[in-house]
């Protein structure tokens, strides 16, 4: 979940490493360090904190050289410090390190270096395979910086991402991938690392995505990348990215979060672009369509994915279950990576994850692979690890989504499930009309979505009266259960105030204990086949005292009677309804967290892209 950045090239590293660093904080932010090659020694600084911490320091100072690493470190091992931090140097000072991951053996390295002598400075396991490089490297003549790198990342067992320098020799940068994303950036006479490709589209366009058991040298302005263990070479295609600064870049909004919130105004047509077809009822998902036959012959489907993503998957079950009729299971990545579930050639494995490097997700699709199962894999970055590692997918077009929270990428992700549904679903037998009637739905998404954003002082008067409460209730029922979960998920991310998602009828087996006159209840209410049934949950609700939230796409007399506030949704599709009405609940969460001063882009203890298990 770090984020990495390394430079060479005939530039002042510095401030390149150090935007890159403020383009990769979404990554983590518990401490950040750069390191340079200067007059042939290491210079490194390091410091707790964020990378405005770190520009302080390296404003003061005459660090400098022609080529540098730097780091942006979310806490695995070691709590967050100036000694913890990244990069980390050997016992000599003469070897950098930066790295992303974990490496599961380091107490048994660390234990052996110990008894050979070496002291240790830090909790983390990365100084570890520093040591271990330096180790190899000084006590070996016949073996080259080079060749101790790859000695000692075959000796670890683990998840990385790692680039290094040494002093011995000043115009390299080696890099090496397992498990955690690299790109490299290839410009005129320079040539950039980093986590993922932000960092990097400043100074150029073309880049190259590193896979598993990639090692990469930069020397003499030419670069090479072989396997780590054969060293067999590598060839590998140069990709033209093809993404704005404007993208990455907050604008006049004070916060990522807001702006993404914001953007859905096109990021949901942007992912429909192209792909609805209205006259025959259908979608056209051009990346699916070798797999079709499978698709269609499918005996079930597995949907994994891991937090806002889950819940993505949760709605797209009732979506597939809904137009295709095939029994759809909806499984923690986490989870579902260690069970032995019933996978077979007639099984298909979706993967939805934003960034499509998280790690559960990919091992989950991994495992299924060697199963036997087709897999897919729904993501909003190309190039990413899971578009790369699935048989076939649909990417989400949301564009960059940097706030922590995610907004924009969960109602492009439904979108995507609702357009597989009906694609599935049309050749298995749906008729056109009910096809066209969601499609028609689909199209008017944009203005529904600035309809409500013309609704935030309502939204925001919600919040002033519910921002000092300390437990907060959503319910819902069928396709909107998973739109409380999240809807409870944001608020607890960026607001840090206890939240819990429940399906409204579960209500009456246990969370009504907890329900008084300081506790909000907000309810997901769209006059659908639910909604009587919902509107009873609210009037046991209020008979307890609880403050109720409705939100609704149609205001009666009973919502308006017994709610404390009603927020309303454009009338939709109610298949439609849970990407509407989850924007209100993104407004709301943003709302109370600017109320209670709270970190919004960068919530405590958490990161974007979690790489690591």
């Amino acid at each position: 979940m770090c984020g990495i950045v390394g430079y060479i090239g005939n530039k002042d590293p510095v401030p390149i490493l150090l935007k890159g660093l403020k383009r990769l904080e979404y990554r983590g932010y518990d401490s950040s360090g750069i390191a340079l090659l200067q007059d042939e020694k290491l210079a490194h600084i390091k410091r707790a904190g964020k990378v405005s911490d770190l520009q302080s320091l390296v404003d003061d100072s005459s660090i400098h050289g022609n080529c540098g690493i730097a780091h942006t470190r979310w806490a695995t091992h070691g709590i967050p410090n100036d000694i913890n931090a990244h990069p980390h140097l050997d016992h000599t000072g003469n070897i950098a390190l930066v790295h992303n991951g974990i490496f599961e053996n380091y107490e048994t390295i660390k234990k052996l270096l110990e008894k050979r002598g070496v002291q240790f400075t830090s909790d983390t396991d990365t100084e570890v395979i520093v040591q271990l490089i330096s180790e190899l490297y000084y006590n070996n003549e016949k073996l080259t910086f080079e060749d101790s790198v790859r000695a000692a990342l075959q000796e670890v067992v683990g998840a990385y991402g790692i680039v290094a320098l040494c002093a011995d020799e000043p115009n390299k940068i080696i890099a090496a991938r397992m498990g955690s994303p690299l790109v490299l950036g290839v410009g005129e006479g320079e040539y950039f690392l980093a986590s993922d490709a932000s960092p990097i589209i400043e100074h150029t366009r073309n880049v190259i995505y590193l896979d598993d058991d990639e090692f990469v040298i930069i020397d003499n302005e030419e670069y090479s990348i072989s396997n780590i263990q054969s060293k067999k070479i590598v060839s590998k295609t140069l990709t033209r990215i093809d993404l704005s600064i404007e993208e990455i870049e907050k604008g006049e909004f004070p916060h990522f979060m807001l702006k993404e919130i914001h953007d859905q105004k096109h990021s949901i047509s942007d992912t429909m672009r192209g792909r609805l077809n209205l006259f025959d009822g259908t979608t056209n998902l051009g990346g699916i369509v070798n797999y079709l036959p499978n698709i269609l012959s499918a005996s079930r489907i597995y949907i994994t994915a891991c937090g806002t993503s889950w819940h993505a998957g949760l709605i797209g079950k009732h979506l597939i279950e809904e137009y295709a009729r095939v029994p759809v299971h909806v499984e923690y990545a986490s989870e579902f990576r260690y069970r032995n579930a019933i996978i077979d050639p007639n099984t298909i494995v979706i993967a939805i994850s934003q960034s499509g490097e998280t790690a559960d997700s990919l091992a989950a699709i991994k495992k299924a692979k060697e199963l036997g199962a087709t897999t897919l894999g729904i993501c909003n970055v190309v190039g990413s690890s899971i578009a790369r590692e699935t048989d076939a997918g649909i990417f989400t077009h949301a564009g960059p989504e940097i706030g922590v929270a995610s907004t924009k990428a969960f109602t492009a992700q439904v979108t995507v499930l609702i357009m597989l549904a009906l694609n599935i679903g049309r050749k298995k037998g749906v008729s056109k009309d009910r096809g066209k009637e969601l499609i028609s739905s689909l199209k008017t998404v944009d203005q529904d979505v600035i309809n409500i954003l013309r609704s935030i002082e309502d939204i925001k008067e919600v919040a002033k009266s519910t921002s000092m409460a300390n437990h907060y209730l959503y319910l819902g029922r069928g396709i909107n259960f998973p739109v409380a979960l999240e809807g409870a998920l944001k608020l607890k991310e960026i607001s840090y105030i206890h939240a819990e998602g429940y399906p409204a009828a579960e209500m009456k087996h246990g969370p009504i204990a907890l329900i008084d006159e300081k506790m909000p209840v907000v309810f997901i209410a769209p006059q659908d086949d639910t909604f009587y049934k919902v509107l009873s949950n609210i009037e046991e609700v209020k008979a307890r005292g609880g403050i109720v939230i409705t939100i609704t796409d149609k205001i009666n007399s009973s919502i308006k009677s017994l709610s404390d506030f009603v927020l309303l949704v454009p009338k939709t599709h109610k298949y439609v309804f849970p990407i509407t009405s989850s924007i209100i609940l993104q407004i709301l969460a943003y709302e109370i967290a600017v109320l209670k001063n709270c970190e919004i882009d960068q919530p405590r203890n958490l990161a974007k892209s979690v790489t690591v298990e």
